[in-house]
């Protein structure tokens, strides 16, 4: 069992289809319906509850502690910070020259495991991460040093909209992250915009955090290698249509 918005959850049930394991993801009622049918389609049950991912975890958490079912954390789960680490041992393999990985982060598994895999191979690399400044639980727990908790999200950005920090990441975060920005939804729909039309690449409001901060800080990264997480596709059409609206990147 794993409570997910869509990504976590398609990669869980795309490896219980793979390997024969049944799964069950919760998602919050009202979930991306691109994210939902692709883990129905893998196989997985699906379990709509609650207002937003929180609700769906916290009753993930319940049902398996009460079957006794493993739980796959979306982000306190050390095997899935080592799996999504490849991605960026992957880049520096193949880039060893880069200087900036610039990571989206939700629950921060994926800027843990770059942040990681960054410093033990080249550790002058930078690490940034970047949350919607409408779930900034992640961001406010790094910088403070201590976990810090809202009681809403407001952002289109599924795929960042966490209200509590998760302690696992945190704690690899505050190690090895070098910086930590928060960018607004209209930034993330530009950032989508420019992805769309300049690389034909279709990302999600959380996968277009990255280009978002990049351009955000492009006065501090100009002659830097840069590489940016888009890691997430499941862009609808309204959300599409909301991104070429929201129009060009504001110099």
């Amino acid at each position: 069992m794993a409570a997910s918005t869509g990504n976590h959850g398609q990669s869980l049930a795309w490896a219980g289809a793979r390997f024969g394991v049944p799964v069950t993801i919760f998602v919050p009622e009202g979930s991306n319906p691109i994210k939902v049918a692709s883990m129905r389609a893998l196989g997985a049950t699906i379990v709509e509850h609650g207002k937003d991912y929180d609700d769906a975890r916290a009753e993930c958490e319940r049902r398996a502690a009460a079957t006794g079912v493993r739980y796959v954390h979306s982000g306190n789960e050390p095997y899935l910070i080592a799996g999504v680490a490849t991605a960026a041992l992957e880049v520096l393999e193949a880039w060893p020259e880069v200087d900036v990985l610039i990571v989206p982060i939700g629950g921060g598994s994926g800027a843990a495991g770059a942040s990681s895999v960054a410093k033990a191979i080249d550790p002058r690399c930078e690490v940034i991460g970047v949350q919607s400044e409408g779930a900034p639980a992640a961001y406010l727990s790094w910088r403070e040093g201590t976990p810090v908790s809202r009681d809403a999200v407001h952002t289109f950005a599924d795929g960042l909209a966490t209200r509590t920090p998760f302690e696992l990441p945190q704690r690899i975060l505050r190690q090895h992250l070098d910086d930590f920005l928060l960018v607004s939804d209209d930034e993330l729909r530009r950032a989508m915009r420019v992805l769309l039309l300049e690389a034909h690449v279709v990302a999600e409001g959380a996968g277009a955090a990255s280009t978002a901060a990049a351009w955000k800080l492009r006065e501090r990264l100009r002659g830097k290698r840069v590489a940016l997480w888009v890691s997430g596709a499941n862009a609808t059409a309204a959300s599409i249509e909301a991104a070429l609206a929201a129009g060009p990147l504001i110099a």
